[in-house]
């Protein structure tokens, strides 16, 4: 439940919002991309992007179900994913409520919570993976002996058959509800095959980015997306590695006109990024998706397209609006916000994207125990059109 935690400040503006209905169909023109730092024009540039959003109702029913009557994961956030072998996915995810859920949709007020969690799909069903033991999990990447803990960045594949999670480590910082804060990147390896911790290692961390909010991988290089949160804006940087070793080699940052080895030289490419957000291939460019952090507790899922992975990125394109949010949503409460779209880059189809979001509330000791439902990845089909 992440952002019960880094927007506690602003609790009496959730009262504000209204529920939103689906934008479906929404145009923009797509601002000029310019030449993509090195990468050349490509075909969006001035072109015109529309967007019809429904709801992916097989995805839907298929996690409802598998919360409802699995007996083992019944909610969470983050949401990445990743193809494992066998032709498996891993739906990666931070804070999880783990155990059953009531015949009335509630959750029973002592249901196992982890930090991050798996849920492995096949054509068979799906499984939850943790660290621990049945009668007593613990997160794949669980806390430190001092009580530190992890939420998963976008994970990316490894060498050797591993699975590299980036890590937000976050710590208390005093006795009170919201003395906590971000202290460090981190790496975690897992073994591709049961999905458990191999082992930790540092990533940069020394000017505050919180680096993991997605990876890209393009044949042997990595490039790593991270936010800065500076006076409201919320913006994104982007840092690389080359050697074919994804986030564990070396790293250089994006510094406006090229590469450096320094991160304290990192700037950022866009504003009003979400905590997570998605950038991928697109035709012969780029289309990155995120919630728009433009506005306070934004409905809004946004699209920006560019020529090139690092910048610059047109404004935005409205693809959705979130139905949940605020007293005049789908819940009929104002605690409710929705927040992290983005996009499965894995599971388009041509100009059909797959895109997620999640649904969570403020009030954190009655609404997620109420109703079990809140607390779970949305699911979204987004057709894309490219016109001149």
């Amino acid at each position: 439940m992440r952002n019960i935690r880094t927007i506690a400040g602003a609790v009496a503006a959730a009262s504000m919002l209204a529920g939103a209905l689906i934008a479906a169909p929404a145009s923009a023109t797509i601002a000029p991309a310019g030449h993509g730092h090195g990468h050349g024009q490509c075909s969006l540039t001035g072109k015109t992007l529309t967007a019809t959003a429904s709801v992916d109702q097989p995805l839907t029913d298929k996690f409802r179900t598998y919360a409802e009557t699995g007996g083992a994961w019944t909610g969470a956030d983050s949401t990445y994913s990743l193809p494992l072998k066998g032709g498996k996915t891993g739906w990666f995810f931070s804070d999880t409520f783990l155990g059953t859920v009531n015949p009335d949709g509630s959750r029973p007020t002592d249901s196992a919570f982890v930090n991050n969690s798996i849920v492995v799909e096949t054509r068979k069903g799906m499984q939850t993976v943790t660290g621990g033991t049945a009668d007593a999990p613990e997160a794949i990447v669980p806390p430190e002996d001092d009580g530190r803990w992890y939420w998963i960045g976008d994970p990316a594949t490894g060498k050797h058959n591993t699975v590299q999670v980036p890590l937000l480590q976050f710590t208390r910082t005093g006795t009170g509800q919201w003395d906590w804060g971000w202290s460090a990147n981190r790496l975690a390896t897992l073994d591709g095959d049961t999905l458990q911790l191999e082992s930790i290692a540092d990533l940069p961390s020394a000017t505050g980015i919180n680096w993991g909010s997605w990876t890209l991988q393009e044949g042997r290089t990595t490039y790593i997306y991270g936010i800065t949160d500076i006076e409201g804006v919320r913006s994104a940087h982007v840092a690389r590695t080359t050697d074919g070793s994804g986030l564990a080699g070396d790293w250089t940052f994006w510094d406006g006109t090229g590469w450096s080895a320094e991160e304290a030289d990192a700037v950022p490419v866009t504003p009003y990024v979400a905590n997570e957000f998605s950038v991928a291939k697109y035709r012969d460019g780029y289309l990155m998706i995120t919630q728009d952090t433009s506005e306070l507790f934004s409905t809004r899922i946004v699209a920006r397209t560019s020529c090139s992975p690092i910048g610059p990125f047109s404004e935005p394109v409205e693809l959705y609006r979130t139905p949940e949010t605020g007293a005049l949503g789908s819940y009929g409460d104002a605690d409710v916000f929705t927040y992290n779209a983005h996009e499965h880059p894995d599971m388009r189809k041509g100009n059909r994207l797959l895109v997620t979001y999640n649904v969570n509330t403020f009030d954190n000791v009655g609404d997620v125990y109420d109703d079990a439902s809140i607390y779970r990845p949305r699911f979204i089909d987004v057709e894309l059109k490219v016109g001149g």
